[in-house]
């Protein structure tokens, strides 16, 4: 009976995820196409990365700030890993534009791009909300992490977008991400009081 009960609330939840993908996806143009295949770029960030970076040496002393960028990367590497190596193994989630997923003649394809095969958590959603939630805590800004949250949704809108993830995907890449965001702030908290830097 629960067997069953949950097999249909997946189902439901499965046909759900491929509305959404479709309603994003289906909205595209020549503009459109454009801009989120810039979004979803990882190069056109880099003066992002660069502004935060200057924001963490200005606002710290430069011990802190070298831990919270050493942190940082321990927070991403953990996410993605996490994602990519321990997780989409297991679930083997194709993405929506593979070629052996049924949907896959139903999704707007940019470029050819269709990512790789299997999507279930994006390393995206993950990584870019890591940050977010990383940053947020470090400088406890309300603008500001809106600004990093708004860049983290755009980021993971912009996959959807591109049809290589559901929102399923994205859903739980950011939860992952976050988690790890507030553990490791937590250590990093932890080691600064400790250390008194």
């Amino acid at each position: 009976m629960w067997f069953n009960f949950f097999k249909e609330i997946i189902l439901w939840l499965a046909d759900l995820d491929a509305r959404l993908l479709l309603i994003v996806n289906g909205a595209h143009s020549p503009f459109f196409d454009a801009v989120m295949w810039c979004i979803s770029g990882r190069w056109i960030w880099v003066p992002f990365y660069i502004v935060l970076t200057y924001m963490l040496f200005r606002r710290f002393s430069w011990k802190r700030a070298t831990l919270c960028l050493i942190t940082i990367g321990l927070i991403i590497l953990a996410a993605d890993q996490t994602c990519a190596s321990l997780i989409r193994p297991e679930v083997c989630r194709l993405r929506p534009a593979n070629l052996n997923n049924p949907l896959s003649h139903l999704v707007h394809v940019v470029n050819g791009y269709r990512g790789g095969r299997y999507g279930f958590p994006s390393c995206h959603a993950a990584n870019t909300f890591a940050l977010a939630m990383f940053m947020s805590l470090v400088f406890r800004n309300k603008r500001f992490t809106v600004m990093m949250f708004s860049w983290a949704i755009v980021v993971s809108y912009s996959r959807m977008y591109l049809g290589v993830h559901y929102f399923g995907d994205l859903f739980c890449g950011a939860s992952v991400g976050s988690l790890f965001a507030v553990l490791f702030y937590s250590l990093l908290k932890f080691l600064c009081d400790k250390l008194k830097i």
